[in-house]
């Protein structure tokens, strides 16, 4: 098993509000990905793969520059998903890593990334697996910014909304698939 203290004390040190901002919304989203899988046997859900990625898909954040969230990197926070990325492929989960590039929005395509001219890869970040699609979908209910309450499906649907008729489209099939 992963431990997810070591880390995040690793890039985030000890005791740091960033941190512990982390850890709250990493359980949120981890707690209830795996309530999902229970409701959902019938999916097979590697469950502790799907736990471990939920703890760790936003372990990037540090890197970004989002102070009401307690991040004072310098790259956009878009990044965040290909930043953790490459973090946790330094450490040898591939398979983690691929969650963090995997579940911001509701995915991105690359025609996302061209159209709204992100400052992403030019490649498909869309989830595959149905453990990057459940921590995706898992992720959508919770925000750093508000960790103290959860979002309901109108409210997430509504947030999405602003990225296009896709992103809706592929957060609807999430939701047909886990809700």
């Amino acid at each position: 098993m992963i431990s997810f203290e070591k880390i995040i004390s690793r890039f985030y040190g000890r005791d740091t509000e960033a941190a512990r901002l982390l850890i709250q919304h990493s359980r949120q989203v981890a707690d209830l990905a795996m309530e999902i899988a229970r409701k959902k046997p019938m999916l097979e859900i590697d469950t502790n793969f799907a736990y471990e990625a939920a703890m760790l898909h936003d372990i990037g954040i540090f890197r970004t520059n989002a102070p009401e969230i307690y991040c004072f990197g310098t790259e956009p926070y878009i990044k965040h998903g290909v930043l953790g990325r490459e973090l946790l492929e330094s450490l040898g989960l591939p398979r983690h890593a691929l969650v963090c590039e995997r579940h911001t929005g509701a995915g991105l395509s690359l025609i996302d990334i061209r159209q709204q001219q992100l400052p992403l890869p030019l490649r498909d970040m869309l989830p595959v697996t149905i453990e990057e699609k459940l921590v995706c979908y898992a992720d959508k209910f919770y925000s750093k910014s508000h960790p103290n309450r959860a979002i309901t499906y109108e409210q997430a649907h509504k947030k999405l909304g602003k990225y296009g008729e896709a992103t809706v489209a592929r957060f609807e099939a999430l939701h047909e698939l886990f809700g």
